[in-house]
């Protein structure tokens, strides 16, 4: 049986097409939103569910656009950018969005190094350079084997990040009144909008808007199998929602544990006091399984921020440097951070903020881009799309700049 036959008879796509939104899911579990999403839940119980619910359906909307934009026209929205913008321009967005690349790996490599302290105690700095190290590897096996064997190791990441984020649940499951109520939207205070803009700010990333774009490239963007444009993304919506929900599901378990377990309980403000309230209210092995789950975290949205710096610098300037050369230049800001002896959960927060600073940097673009014929030809989004993507682009842009002002202004 053909591949297309196979495809009709199931009508279902083959599941060796499902993988590029797997790694971006990655990104959508790391350090910053572990924080996020437990100090949400830990400080206003179940009021923020809705929010996290909310940001991830935006989230498969915008990953969706992204794969889109790849898939159809074979460039990344990096390269978009790159072909389109005069020279200034062009130098003064690379700026921006490698600093986003760098606010991303900081609060990566930094969870990492938390989680490590953890496990086996060791100091931050050497759990940062070791946290490095091994996406050094993760990226190199992806490399050397190909971006089928990458997608594997990253689904391997996530279960592993499932199991250890997922088991406080099964100690002290959630009332279900309790939890189907945080699912209408409501506030309780200025406190509670800066949580929220910090967790929409957390799921909607501007590295993996740009990474995605590249990943359909060299994994659906092409025809060797026959496959039509349309069945392609038929395929890659199936991929987008699947890894979403499962993101979805993992950003929701943390909070609802922490409303279940954690709620109005002191030192839930770093992933360290994280640990050891767990420790108390839920018992050695679940705070076990929660820092290894960190750590995968950590180590997976490491190498997914990695390989989005590497597709934002190739994408914008034409340039691709050496794997090592690129990871050793990210890594200086979280080892400075760390030796200075900054607050790493403080660190966190701050990365989440300069990530919100870049968002409309990519998300504008990649609506303003899918949007236009003479780019998608007839693959072109309908009218409903662009006005839903408008609209997300609205929200998760307002609520960012609410986070900036509420920030700074205390």
């Amino acid at each position: 049986m053909s591949v297309r036959s196979g495809l009709k008879a199931a009508k279902l796509p083959r599941i060796g097409l499902l993988g590029p939104a797997f790694i971006a899911a990655v990104a959508y579990v790391d350090p910053g939103n572990v924080a996020t999403n437990v100090t949400a839940g830990s400080r206003f119980g179940y009021t923020l569910v809705w929010v996290v619910v909310m940001a991830n359906i935006m989230a498969v909307l915008v990953q969706y656009l992204s794969a889109k934009l790849g898939m159809v026209t074979g460039q990344s929205l990096a390269g978009h950018m790159g072909q389109r913008l005069p020279t200034a321009p062009r130098i003064a967005y690379w700026l921006q969005a490698e600093s986003i690349a760098i606010a991303t790996d900081l609060a990566e490599v930094v969870g990492g190094a938390i989680a490590l302290y953890l496990l086996f105690d060791l100091p931050l700095v050497l759990g940062a350079i070791i946290t490095a190290t091994v996406a050094i590897v993760v990226l190199r096996i992806g490399d050397l084997r190909g971006q089928h064997t990458l997608e594997r190791v990253i689904v391997g990441f996530l279960a592993l990040i499932a199991v250890g984020f997922m088991a406080g649940l099964f100690v002290n499951p959630p009332e279900a009144d309790a939890l189907a109520g945080g699912l209408v939207p409501t506030f309780e205070g200025a406190d509670s909008v800066l949580l929220a803009s910090g967790i929409i700010g957390a799921t909607v990333m501007p590295h993996v808007i740009y990474l995605h774009s590249s990943l359909t490239i060299t994994r659906l963007g092409h025809r060797g199998e026959g496959l039509t444009v349309r069945q392609l993304l038929s395929a890659t919506r199936t991929d987008v929602v699947l890894a979403l929900i499962l993101a979805g599901v993992l950003n929701l378990s943390l909070l609802v544990v922490a409303a279940a377990s954690l709620d109005g309980l002191p030192g839930t403000d770093t992933l360290q006091g994280v640990h050891a309230v767990v420790t108390t209210e839920l018992g050695a092995g679940v705070a076990l399984l929660f820092a290894v789950a960190l750590l995968g975290s950590g180590l997976a949205s490491t190498s997914v921020g990695s390989a989005a710096g590497a597709e934002v610098m190739n994408g914008l300037l034409g340039i691709r440097l050496p794997l090592l050369v690129r990871r050793v230049v990210t890594l200086i800001p979280a080892l400075v951070v760390l030796a200075l002896g900054f607050e790493p959960s403080r660190a966190l927060v701050i990365s989440q903020v300069v990530l919100s600073i870049g968002i409309p940097f990519a998300l504008i673009p990649l609506v303003v881009l899918t949007a236009r014929r003479d780019v998608m030809g007839e693959y072109v989004n309908r009218r409903a799309t662009t006005g839903a993507a408008c609209l997300v682009a609205t929200i998760v842009i307002a609520l960012n700049v609410s986070l900036i002002w509420l920030t700074f202004t205390g």
